[in-house]
């Protein structure tokens, strides 16, 4: 029997299966891609056929146009794809609308290339399933002890604990435009807002990939020229708006971030955000080394953030560990 490690090598292109002869979220264009989710770090225009599960192909044309890829072709999850030697098949990482890890079995091992993921539930996604593995990939964001992200119901309080106390303002909060600002419409749903949520322009498109694909985001409206008139309102943005002209238009806006770096009291203080929301789309570091435990790996691959102490962490409990250096990653959010 092989090595776990056989199915899996670290190309210039990124990330590269042999027995199936693809790379998983390249970050050059390639012949074929297996795309774990629609991230502009992880899904990138240009290579010749892209593997995803439905919900990403569509954002990727949603992003990118239905041209960016010479041919896309969708895999849902339970479904398998025999690819050269290996079997390819998709399963939900929680992480955004269509998030998968990647599971491939070839030569009697299997090996399971996590992408970005989360533990915490997530109304606009499937969960996030744990994967029985000889070789898992994971991801290190948040990949410190002092990351512990709260319930996100807790954050969503003390947001609207704020608008009720400031109602001659609003709260205009900077939230990524893919997964972060349809999660915090739906939670804020399921706390009870059901007025009309302000959205800048750059996230309107991807708010009607989500509702086209069946996740339900109540009234939304556009911020256009009205937004002198939106005090005590809610109005959802990408976080570098907030430092332009273009929140000028807003009624003396409560500055707020969503994003699990908002733990970082100086990262809040230096991006002028009065009201920081420690909402992440990726695991903290109990669910990091929970999720490596359950995969029961005997070998993991640690990259995208805190990797020196994760494979630390790992070390003491037997695991072999070892950073894994992909070029090119760093899309959470710009907060």
């Amino acid at each position: 029997m092989r090595a776990a490690t056989d199915l899996l090598e670290l190309r210039p292109e990124g990330l590269y299966c042999p027995p199936a002869g693809v790379y998983i979220d390249p970050h050059r264009p390639v012949a074929r891609a297996v795309v774990t989710h629609g991230h502009g770090d992880h899904c990138r225009p240009g290579s010749r056929a892209l593997l995803a599960t439905p919900e990403t192909v569509a954002i990727a044309a949603a992003r990118y146009g239905r041209d960016a890829f010479a041919r896309a072709q969708a895999l849902a999850p339970g479904e398998t794809l025999q690819l050269g030697d290996a079997t390819i098949r998709l399963v939900p990482a929680g992480h955004v609308l269509g998030s998968a890890q990647v599971v491939i079995e070839a030569h009697g091992r299997r090996a399971v290339v996590s992408g970005d993921y989360k533990r915490a539930p997530d109304p606009t996604c499937a969960p996030f399933e744990p994967v029985p593995c000889d070789l898992f990939v994971t991801e290190a964001t948040f990949g410190l002890p002092v990351f512990r992200h709260p319930p996100v119901a807790e954050e969503i309080a003390r947001l609207l604990a704020s608008v009720a106390a400031h109602p001659e303002r609003c709260h205009a909060i900077g939230a990524y435009a893919l997964g972060k600002a349809q999660r915090l419409i739906a939670e804020l749903r399921a706390a009870g807002w059901d007025r009309p949520i302000f959205l800048h322009g750059a996230l309107v498109g991807l708010c009607r990939v989500y509702e086209r694909e069946g996740v339900p985001l109540g009234p939304l409206e556009q911020v256009g020229s009205q937004g002198k008139a939106l005090a005590g309102e809610i109005v959802l943005a990408p976080p570098g708006a907030l430092n332009d002209r273009w929140a000028r238009r807003l009624p003396d806006p409560v500055i707020c971030a969503a994003s699990g770096w908002m733990r970082v009291r100086q990262r809040a203080k230096q991006r002028g955000v009065e009201l920081p929301l420690v909402v992440s789309d990726h695991a903290d570091w109990e669910e990091l080394t929970a999720t490596i435990l359950e995969t029961q790996a005997e070998t993991v691959w640690v990259t995208h953030g805190a990797e020196e102490a994760l494979c630390h962490w790992c070390a003491g409990r037997g695991i072999d560990a070892r950073p894994l250096a992909l070029a090119g990653r760093g899309e959470e959010e710009a907060m």
